[in-house]
């Protein structure tokens, strides 16, 4: 059996902010950095030895991961960046205040673009300084890759098969440093998730999510630090 810690960056810049962010390249806050190096004490005490590491394109998981790795002093750990484990695109949300969007569309509207299985907000102008084609950490991935929105199945389209096919088979311990629905999508896939049910999944920002993993399938799970666990509603 091996282990899967899964870690939502720390709080950013954007959520402090309460904006919707997506691909949007953005900072961690004061608070962010600190949940990071609780969240990297928190992973020091399992005492399990992490074989592989991955992350995001995106600065707020890259920087959290960091964080992390100095308190364990993983000094000779490389870790892989992938596109694929990014954060949701919320098309032409991002970048928005989420309650002046809830005043304008209503509550309920949004909670359904932020956490519907399969209906993506419109999509994000191409011209916008926000669309990934204008951001320049995104200048080597093939444009037919780059969305204009997603629904959170579009999310689960790319990061699942990523998983199965870079970090299924190496059967090791691994650390993910990633974002609230590229872990969403991934929990559904590793505990079998209906679609209602991944709706209501929470993930906290900078609290390391323990899975013990079998047969391709998580047999455990739970967030390391328990004054911030949310109800994984799996068990």
């Amino acid at each position: 059996m091996s282990h899967l810690i899964l870690v939502r960056h720390g709080q950013s810049l954007w959520n402090l902010e309460n904006r919707f962010t997506g691909w949007v390249d953005v900072e961690l806050s004061k608070k962010g950095e600190e949940e990071a190096i609780k969240a990297g004490n928190l992973i020091k005490d399992l005492d399990i030895t992490i074989d592989s590491i991955f992350t995001s394109y995106l600065t707020r998981a890259i920087k959290t991961l960091e964080l992390i790795m100095k308190v364990n002093k993983f000094k000779n750990l490389p870790f892989t960046k992938a596109w694929e484990l990014n954060e949701r695109h919320y098309g032409s949300l991002t970048g928005l205040n989420k309650d002046e969007m809830k005043k304008k569309l209503s509550e309920d509207k949004v909670h359904e673009l932020r956490r519907s299985w399969d209906k993506p907000p419109d999509k994000l102008d191409a011209s916008s300084i926000y669309h990934p084609n204008n951001i320049d950490i995104y200048k080597n991935i093939p444009k037919d890759k780059i969305p204009n929105t997603e629904s959170l199945r579009d999310t689960y389209e790319r990061v699942v098969p990523y998983y199965k096919k870079n970090i299924n088979n190496i059967n090791k311990n691994i650390l993910i440093s990633a974002h609230g629905n590229s872990i969403r999508a991934l929990c559904k896939y590793l505990f079998d998730l209906s679609n209602d049910n991944i709706s209501k999944l929470e993930i906290p920002t900078g609290n390391p999510l323990l899975l013990e993993i079998e047969n391709d399938k998580a047999k455990s799970g739970k967030y390391l630090d328990s004054e911030r666990a949310k109800d994984l509603i799996i068990f």
